[in-house]
């Protein structure tokens, strides 16, 4: 039996980064723990690229048009949805993942998901640092492994 998985290194890969300016006091600390990661992982944060958007709603297309340039090993989506009064909140974010999840697809490109979609401002901070973690740092993780997964897979 032939086993493939993917190594937990970034050494080497070049990642894109996009990031949501929308909540952007969480979404700067999900950069710092992604490009915290990145480091500890072997990988230089000077190689990686980083794009800030308007908001979470655009982060799939700015994936889409890095994936087409062909200059990267994975991207990594960083954004914050947070639950509102109204329903606007289970559009963005149904809307994000399925664009994220698209791009991967169509492109053969990993896009890591680090879009957090939280109650609260309070769970906001807890995903982005606190005592739950750093989505951001996880992301990146997910990214550099998916790129070696997919580096053996292709040969």
């Amino acid at each position: 039996m032939k086993t493939i998985e993917g190594n937990l290194t970034a050494q080497g890969l070049t990642l894109g980064i996009v990031v949501s300016r929308w909540n952007e006091f969480l979404t700067k600390a999900l950069l710092e723990g992604a490009l915290d990661a990145l480091k500890r992982h072997g990988g230089d944060p000077n190689s990686a690229t980083v794009v800030w958007v308007p908001g979470s709603f655009e982060i799939p297309l700015a994936l889409q048009a890095l994936a087409k340039t062909g200059k990267f090993d994975a991207l990594v989506a960083l954004g914050c949805v947070i639950r509102g009064a109204t329903s606007h909140y289970d559009h963005i974010a149904g809307a994000v993942s399925s664009g994220i999840n698209s791009v991967a697809l169509e492109t053969g490109v990993p896009c890591a998901f680090g879009v957090i979609t939280v109650e609260s401002i309070e769970q906001g901070i807890e995903r982005s640092g606190s005592k739950a973690g750093n989505k951001g740092a996880e992301a990146v993780m997910v990214a550099a492994e998916m790129a070696n997964l997919l580096r053996q897979i292709r040969g």
